[in-house]
């Protein structure tokens, strides 16, 4: 009976924990759910691609952008990966009517121009001589908060995306192609959440991007601040992975050990002193 009145005074209590726990997370699940940079207001999406990496058009996450250019050219695309996500590039080259067989590739690299692998995904296609179109795709791992300075795994920032064939020959360089891009990911949750990040995003420019107070001084005195080579960022800023469902399942285990202590506590006292046996004896 004493174990019963025990656990039925408890289960309100680990209910309401279970609640407290649970309720802070719904939201940021849902938030977690869409991509870390929704397109743009106007619905507006790029028309045209970089020729190398300091010229890479900026991308949002969820919008597909086109480019015209011409076989053997690179083309290059830039978008940002906030920690806990994990991205996948899908590209799609329309070709020519009449061409030879052509070799396409989709490299991506990381805010500090490592190239990251893929996990999944075709990121080297062939297409067949005449063939409309090659699609290739890569899914990267999953974008850490931090990690050690002799590691390449990928981490918080701006991303680069190249397109470009390999080996064509000499009758298909030049023929006009087009090309689509889109980037979208995942929310992979605590299982991805580590200990650390990074003290600022690798953005291009962030070492040199002027203070508020400083562009307004700059503005008054008609002259010009330094360069920020990089405008584009998540919607909901950058580290805006501190939430994780690692917490909810830290709370849940910690009021499941209170229950656990208490219920052993209340098996190894016993019943008590029986009636029958006088104090003292």
């Amino acid at each position: 009976m004493s174990m019963t009145r025990v656990l039925s005074g408890a289960l309100p209590v680990l209910g309401l924990a279970v609640g407290l726990a649970l309720g802070p997370a719904v939201a940021p699940a849902a938030a977690d759910s869409s991509p870390s940079a929704s397109p743009s207001g106007d619905g507006s999406a790029p028309t045209e691609a970089g020729t190398s990496f300091r010229t890479a058009t900026e991308i949002d996450q969820g919008q597909t952008a086109t480019a015209s250019g011409s076989a053997g050219d690179y083309l290059y695309w830039s978008f940002p990966a906030d920690s806990g996500r994990r991205p996948t590039v899908k590209a799609t080259v329309k070709l020519p009517k009449s061409h030879t067989s052509q070799t396409w590739q989709v490299d991506v690299y990381d805010g500090l121009r490592r190239r990251q692998a893929c996990q999944y995904g075709a990121q080297t296609r062939t297409a067949a001589a005449g063939a409309a179109s090659v699609e290739l795709a890569c899914v990267l791992r999953t974008v850490r908060a931090w990690s050690e300075p002799w590691a390449n795994d990928p981490l918080p920032g701006t991303y680069y995306v190249r397109l470009t064939a390999l080996g064509l020959t000499a009758a298909d360089l030049g023929l006009p192609i087009g090309a689509e891009l889109r980037v979208d990911s995942k929310d992979v949750g605590g299982s991805a959440a580590v200990d650390g990040s990074l003290a600022q995003p690798l953005v291009p420019g962030i070492a040199v991007r002027s203070k508020t107070g400083q562009d307004a001084k700059d503005e008054k005195d008609g002259s010009s601040g330094p360069a920020v080579l990089s405008s584009i960022e998540p919607d909901d800023g950058w580290s805006s992975g501190w939430w994780s469902d690692r917490w909810v399942w830290t709370a849940i285990g910690a009021v499941l050990a209170a229950l656990a202590g208490i219920g052993g506590y209340t098996l190894t006292r016993g019943s008590g002193r029986p009636r029958q046996v006088p104090p003292g004896a």
